[in-house]
């Protein structure tokens, strides 16, 4: 297993470096999408951080976002009466838990998107921490060592100034332990507001969603955000993951938000139609897909697909 997500660290070492030799300057080139235009529209919160962007994307809903690092990484942290809980931890670069605590005073307890490392990186700085009972969820609780994330602070992989006091020499993500266990279809009642389970494999054995079903919103973790979508990681699963395509999407149209992992933190519900659609003509066959050595990219209206050569459809007009 740790061999199999070295490979996949190595290549996205690669990528990095290779957006650094496309630009000569110190600035990547991916740098010059940001900021994004979509966060013009969200109220931002002021919070005690140098590294970590806040929005309030609902009432007691808020966006914890990375925007200097290539993955552009976002946590939420949803808060109820009683208890507050937080949706992934980001990439363990600064302190998310400082910034957690000055958004609410309520007990907080984490639950990741799925065990990737750049969605558990702050893990570790919590008590409470609820997970699938997986085998694959409790190795990548061991950690990541910094030869497996070096890449994430190349300099292709940053833009602009890094955390005070970070050092990117030692950069790891450290290990965490899980408290609890959930399950398809657990809720965890916050006080006030009821957050549902959605078990979703494809990206990750362990990937999740969580659906907050009286306020209309979906946090989709990796199995949907605005750019390429990633299913082809160790333990990726393009049959599991059409299957949960294909139950968010039968979820519409109850969901008003959609809150995603990556890139752009609020995103219309009308891209669970649009994924299950693009996802359909992957699978058949229909789709067109453009290949490099190890990949197939099927680009789609605000997203990408990519699968692994070896396990991608071989429709005839693939290419």
């Amino acid at each position: 297993m740790r061999t199999l997500v070295a490979t996949v660290c190595a290549l996205l070492a690669a990528h990095a470096a290779s957006l650094t030799a496309q630009q000569p300057t110190e600035r990547p080139a991916w740098c010059a999408k940001l900021p994004r235009p979509a966060y013009a529209s969200l109220p931002r919160v002021s919070v005690p951080s140098d590294w970590f962007e806040v929005y309030r994307v609902d009432p007691d809903v808020y966006a914890i976002y990375e925007p200097r690092q290539w993955q552009e990484v976002i946590s939420y942290l949803i808060v109820g009466r009683e208890r507050a809980l937080l949706f992934d931890t980001g990439m363990g670069m600064a302190d998310i838990r400082a910034v957690v605590s000055a958004l609410t005073d309520r007990p907080v307890v984490v639950l990741n998107s799925h065990s990737h490392y750049d969605h558990v990186g702050g893990n570790h700085a919590f008590t409470r921490v609820l997970s699938l009972d997986l085998p694959y969820t409790r190795e990548h609780a061991r950690g990541s060592p910094h030869t497996e994330v070096a890449g994430e602070v190349a300099p292709g992989a940053l833009c602009g100034a890094l955390p005070a006091g970070f050092d990117t020499a030692t950069y790891r993500v450290r290990p965490w332990h899980i408290t609890g266990i959930v399950h398809d279809g657990s809720r965890i009642d916050l006080g006030g507001r009821s957050l549902e389970v959605l078990h979703a494999p494809g990206h990750a054995p362990d990937a999740i969603a969580l659906r907050d079903e009286a306020h209309g919103l979906l946090f989709t973790g990796d199995t949907f955000y605005e750019g390429p979508i990633y299913v082809f990681s160790p333990g990726a699963d393009f049959g599991a993951y059409t299957r949960s395509v294909e139950r968010l999407a039968a979820l519409a149209p109850a969901p008003r938000k959609l809150l995603t992992a990556h890139n752009v933190a609020e995103s219309d519900p009308h891209f669970l139609a649009v994924l299950r659609d693009a996802v359909r003509k992957v699978a058949s066959g229909a789709a067109r897909g453009t290949r490099d050595s190890t990949l197939v990219t099927y680009e789609f209206d605000g997203f990408s697909i990519q699968l692994p050569v070896q396990k991608a459809p071989t429709g005839p007009r693939n290419r």
